[in-house]
């Protein structure tokens, strides 16, 4: 029997913490073919989601998959995110939480498509990762949740 990931354990619980104290969980996820997001809101592969009680409706975090429907322009969408394209979740007022490191792979169908915001679906592939960059933003004292992370 192998050992179960502790990547959806850590996320349930930040989750958990944000809330109790008030915080506004944010989740950010690297997008590939796997994630269905409105791809109007992603940003160099990325997006960072809003997953709080307020925003969310029907938000379910299981061991392999992190889904929610929530409002993008007033329209409601679902979104379905693997767990293992989660690149952090954190509180949005503070910028505590967890980073994962997460591998850019080549996208695993190049038939499958990521829901975007016409009424048609767009095909998506992956940027192809040149090797590994650090990427930093500025802290969380200066009001923006700081990143670190190795592609």
């Amino acid at each position: 029997m192998s050992e179960s990931s502790t990547k959806p354990y850590l996320l349930r619980a930040i989750y958990e913490w944000c809330t109790d104290n008030g915080y506004t969980p944010y989740l950010a996820v690297l997008v590939d073919a796997s994630t269905k997001v409105p791809m109007q809101f992603v940003k160099n592969g990325e997006i960072v989601l809003n997953i709080s009680f307020d925003a969310t409706s029907a938000l379910k975090m299981d061991n392999d998959l992190v889904r929610f429907s929530a409002r993008f322009g007033g329209v409601s969408r679902d979104i379905s995110v693997p767990v293992e394209n989660v690149i952090a979740i954190y509180a949005r007022e503070n910028g505590q939480g967890m980073a994962f490191e997460v591998s850019r792979l080549p996208a695993r169908d190049n038939d499958a498509v990521i829901e975007s915001g016409d009424s048609q679906d767009e095909p998506v592939t992956d940027p192809v990762s040149t090797g590994p960059t650090l990427t930093s933003v500025p802290s969380a004292s200066s009001g923006i949740w700081r990143k670190w992370q190795c592609r």
